[in-house]
């Protein structure tokens, strides 16, 4: 967006505060761009016009959200406010590493707050071209998996940690043969002792061999390679030397700059777990929400990104859910591709609720325990979920499915979730 002259990146807030609402705000447009909390003599009528934040849209909203964080100034009543403050590109230039502290840096400990949520960005073109958008994405995973249409199905190692390299061998065999699309390893789970990554790329291509030997398909498996920048390049050269086909990521671990910089050496998939992005969603008013979060992560250049699940184990509402995929199938900059991937607690019985809150089957659906918890075994937990999918498509209720495997899942599961 253009204001004046000058391009910028406009981020919308939702605010809270017991002073009004215009003070609360210029306290973020100064603090942001060329301000302090006094005067100073470099800060000229020029510098401010070319450099200052300025504030675009201001609308107060009804009532008030929550209670007020800790220090907030003023004794009035809490008011909220919805604002959009555009920043200028040429304070920035189209730097995630600038970009950040402008947008979700100092401003939350602004005590003229009582609470601040990022809520979404509207970044200029710059950045579109600054960075390299997905490699793969949708399409690409699709062709490597042989999986040309339908929902994507894949599972966590479980136990997330404590197995060692033999364990690997045996369980992703079975997960392979069971027609599974796509095995990650945990967030907790890098080059961690019980079995560090080098011995556990060998055990898991050689599971993999395996099973494309036998059946002809061979599943996508996400080696957890966050680690400090220099070893994590190392960690994606592993990988694909010994022919694996994607890498994970803790995103806000190793963050942004050093993903992006990982795309740039990148020769597979890169997916990216959010770990950690709870500290930053989970409060209404406080932090950085998934829709503006979603632009930043895909800016890096990643291929697939975790997006919650519906009918969660862990704190999101399905509506944040069902906003999250829809942003994330949304073009960024004209570009920046990537597939959404739902998790936490999904099984047979969520497939209807979540093909109807997305509407579409370009999705990677990752179960572990709606896998491996299946009470007849792991082919029968991936067979329930597939005929699930393939129910939830054709508009046929699960309990009208003449299946046993899926029939055991929704008694062993606790029948079809539904809202």
């Amino acid at each position: 967006m253009a204001a004046a002259g000058r391009e910028l990146t406009v981020a919308t807030y939702r605010i809270l505060t017991r002073l009004p609402l215009e003070r609360a705000v210029s306290a973020i447009a100064g603090e942001q761009s060329t301000g302090t909390f006094v005067s100073v003599a470099g800060e000229t009528d020029e510098l401010r016009a070319r450099h200052g934040a300025v504030v675009l849209e201001l609308t107060e909203l009804p009532g008030q959200d929550g209670e007020a964080l800790p220090g907030a100034r003023g004794d009035g009543p809490l008011t909220a406010g919805l604002v959009k403050i555009g920043f200028p590109l040429e304070n920035t230039g189209p730097s995630l590493t600038n970009l950040f502290p402008v947008v979700a840096g100092n401003l939350y400990e602004l005590r003229e707050l009582a609470g601040l949520k990022l809520v979404d960005l509207e970044l200029p073109a710059a950045f579109g071209e600054a960075y390299l958008p997905a490699r793969f994405a949708v399409e690409g995973t699709r062709r490597l998996v042989g999986r040309p249409e339908g929902v994507l199905i894949g599972t966590i190692v479980k136990p997330n940690i404590g197995l060692r390299p033999a364990d690997y061998v045996d369980l992703v065999l079975e997960l392979g043969l069971a027609g599974v699309d796509f095995i990650k390893d945990d967030e907790v789970n890098a080059d961690c002792p019980p079995a560090p990554l080098p011995q556990r790329v060998r055990a898991v291509t050689a599971a993999l061999d395996e099973v494309e030997r036998r059946t002809g398909r061979r599943p996508m498996y996400a080696f957890n390679i966050s680690d400090e920048p220099d070893r994590m390049l190392r960690n994606h050269d592993l990988v694909v030397a010994a022919g694996g086909t994607c890498v994970m990521v803790n995103l806000n671990v190793v963050g942004f700059p050093a993903v992006a910089m990982l795309r740039r050496r990148a020769r597979v998939p890169i997916h990216a777990h959010v770990t950690g992005l709870g500290a930053l969603a989970r409060h209404p008013g406080l932090g950085i929400g998934h829709v503006a979060y979603q632009k930043l992560a895909r800016l890096t250049g990643i291929d697939h990104l975790h997006c919650g699940g519906f009918h969660s184990k862990f704190y999101v509402t399905d509506d944040e859910v069902a906003r999250t995929v829809a942003a994330v199938r949304e073009p960024l900059l004209g570009g920046f591709p990537c597939l959404p991937v739902l998790s936490s607690a999904q099984w047979a019985g969520t497939a209807p609720a979540t093909l109807e809150r997305t509407g579409t089957t370009d999705l990677l659906v990752l179960a572990g325990g709606g896998i491996l918890g299946h009470p007849d075994g792991v082919a029968a937990g991936v067979a329930s979920i597939r005929q699930a999918w393939a129910a939830a498509v054709a508009g046929v209720p699960l309990h009208e499915v003449n299946s046993p495997e899926l029939t055991r899942a929704l008694e062993h599961f606790g029948g079809i979730v539904t809202r």
